[in-house]
């Protein structure tokens, strides 16, 4: 596991480099249908999200939309040290601001989009994912993305892996249904706002 140092080391930005609320209430205004929320996850929220993950098994994690890395650290705090992230935005920047303020050499910042998955992951020298997070709000995304993103992420995923989806809206499980036979589901009620969160497992 990555020492106190290296921790620490994680969590300092540059001079210049905004907080990460700020940064995220930047991204907010500039793409409220893609951000979907106007504030970051909740500690509580991302504990419960990660709860069920088997991290010894896991060898590439992978994050859709990833904002100012509220989800990363806890990732990369919990993964092996010889595993990998993978977090992809279609907001350049947050990307930028991911690459200055996390120097982890397991973690990867990529500008793309989560429909296009498994091109990533092979191009970063990979088969397959063991998890995929997203806090993408599937129910505003362009038509047909939605889906898109959801074929695709069940292919990339490993058996015995699974998609790990939190959402302000219900709405999210049509999204899922179609490729996902076994669909777990809470609220975290103590986030703003309440957000369902989904295990999505590739039996």
């Amino acid at each position: 596991m990555p020492s106190p140092t290296t921790a620490a080391r994680r969590n300092s930005r540059p001079a210049g480099v905004p907080s990460p609320v700020a940064m995220f209430f930047q991204g907010f205004l500039k793409h409220p249908v893609m951000v979907g929320s106007i504030i970051p996850s909740s500690d509580k929220l991302i504990r419960k999200m990660l709860g069920p993950v088997d991290w010894s098994a896991c060898k590439l994690f992978v994050e859709y939309g990833p904002g100012v890395g509220t989800f990363c650290r806890p990732i990369l705090e919990r993964m092996a040290p010889d595993a990998t992230l993978i977090a992809i935005d279609t907001n350049a920047d947050f990307i930028r601001y991911l690459d200055h303020t996390i120097t982890d050499s397991r973690f990867v910042a990529v500008e793309g989009s989560a429909a296009d998955v498994e091109q990533i992951v092979r191009d970063h020298g990979h088969d397959h994912a063991d998890y995929v997070l997203s806090g993408l709000p599937f129910s505003t995304l362009p038509a047909g993305v939605g889906p898109a993103i959801g074929a695709a992420t069940h292919r990339v995923i490993r058996p015995g892996g699974a998609f790990l989806v939190y959402q302000f809206s219900p709405k999210v499980k049509d999204f899922l249904t179609p490729h996902f036979e076994r669909i777990d589901h809470d609220m975290e009620w103590w986030n703003v706002p309440p957000a369902q969160l989904y295990w999505a497992w590739k039996d």
